[in-house]
This record gives C-alpha cells, structure tokens and sequence, in this order.
C-alpha cells in the first residue's frame, strides 16, 4: 500500500533535534533525502529531484545493517526508506513522494496535466511496478527465503511482473513508457530494470522495457541517480559499476 506521511508542529520540532537543516522559521533550507544506494525506492526519488532540479541533503540509512529502525530515525520517519524533509514536512513512500515534487515543482510533469484518464493509466503502469513487482524481490522478502533461494524468488518474481508489465507498454510506449513524455512510469521502470539484472532476468525478452531503459539510462538526471553514484555506494561496487 501507498501512503504519505505530513508531520505537524510537534514532529517538527522533533525533526529539529535530528537536523539542523531547518531554520528559526519551521521552514526547511535544503531539502534533505534519507535514502540508501541501492533502494529502488529511494533511487525513484532521487530521480524525480534530479529532474526537478531539486537541491537536497543525502542522507545515507544502511538497510543491511537496519540503521532505520534506530530511534533517532524511527521517531522522525516510522522506520520508512525513503523519507524526504522538505517544505517543514516530511513525507514517505515514493510514489506520493513524487506526486507531491510533480505538484509543487509543475514544470516538466511527471503526471500528464491535460487528461484525468492518462494521469490514472499513469499511475496503474507505475503500481504494476511499485506494488506488483518490487516489494514481492524486496529485500524483507529476499531474506524470508533464506540466501539459498534468494536469487531463484526474485527473478522469478521479476520476471513474472516483466511478463505483464512489457504487454501493457507494448500498447502505451512511445519513446518512453507512456508516449514520448518521461513520466512516473519511467521512474520506477529504470531501478527495476537494475533489479532484473542483479537476478539474472533473461532481458530479450522483454524488448520494449529493455529499449525504453537503455534511453532513459542516457540521460542525466537518471544517470546521477544511479546507485554506484551515490556517497553510501561501497567503493568495490563503484569500480564494478554495478
């Protein structure tokens, strides 16, 4: 499920104790990302800043060693990666995240603004990914399965989800996922593309999803949002470039 979390005066001024990213005034003066390199989610977001051309603070979280259920970040994000403080808010869960950048940084939407129909089909391609694919070879998962059967569930569950997910954008491609607009799908497709990688997905035969990442990877905003270009990224994997 979905959801975003606005903290009040009181979370504020917890907020407060954590970072000193936040003026007298409650107002934030940087944004500030808690996120970890190789999070889909937080990749996502880090995404959407980047074409947003939204400054931040990252904030490395290792969710290996489960630094987000320490007090200090619990009591200001509930354990949830990625967070992100901005506006004296803070919000969580990467979808309403981005929705909420794409409505207070409106240029180069990310939502189609003139149809209610295109934002909806918008948002059904990103949850097939979001909630239909990602969280089944997250890693709270992965780990329930045990290291033996890791890699066996998480491409199966990729490629299950790919099986779906390339008939429903061999109908609303263009040069991305929906048209010839980048928009909310494409964010989330290029971190699961990642994924089925790592878990060995035999990528032929997925030529549409294929084809749209290797564009979408090209371009700078997701570029930098890649995990080997993250601070947290171990030097190993920087050099590996995976």
């Amino acid at each position: 499920f979905c959801r975003s979390v606005f903290f009040g005066t009181r979370n504020t001024q917890r907020l407060m104790r954590v970072t000193n990213v936040i003026n007298h005034s409650g107002r934030m003066t940087e944004a500030v990302l808690y996120s970890y390199f190789r999070s889909s989610c937080s990749w996502r977001v880090r995404i959407a800043l980047n074409l947003k051309n939204v400054k931040y603070t990252y904030k490395a979280v290792n969710l290996l060693k489960g630094e987000q259920k320490a007090d200090e970040y619990r009591e200001v994000t509930m354990g949830e990666l990625p967070a992100l403080q901005i506006d004296g808010h803070v919000l969580t869960q990467s979808l309403a995240i981005i929705e909420y950048l794409d409505e207070t940084h409106p240029e180069s939407p990310l939502l189609p603004r003139d149809d209610p129909f295109k934002r909806a089909e918008v948002r059904r391609l990103s949850m097939i990914i979001a909630s239909g694919i990602q969280p089944v070879q997250n890693l709270r998962v992965l780990l329930q399965h045990g290291k033996e059967h890791k890699m066996e569930w998480g491409k199966w569950a990729i490629t299950t989800g790919f099986d779906a997910l390339e008939a429903e954008l061999s109908k609303t491609a263009g040069k991305y996922c929906f048209g010839d607009e980048i928009t909310m799908v494409d964010l989330c497709l290029v971190p699961q593309v990642f994924n089925a990688e790592r878990f060995k997905v035999d990528m032929s035969k997925y030529p549409t999803i294929q084809r749209i990442a290797g564009v979408l990877s090209e371009m700078d905003a997701f570029a930098k949002a890649h995990p080997t270009k993250q601070p947290d990224c171990p030097e190993e994997l920087k050099l590996e470039g995976k």
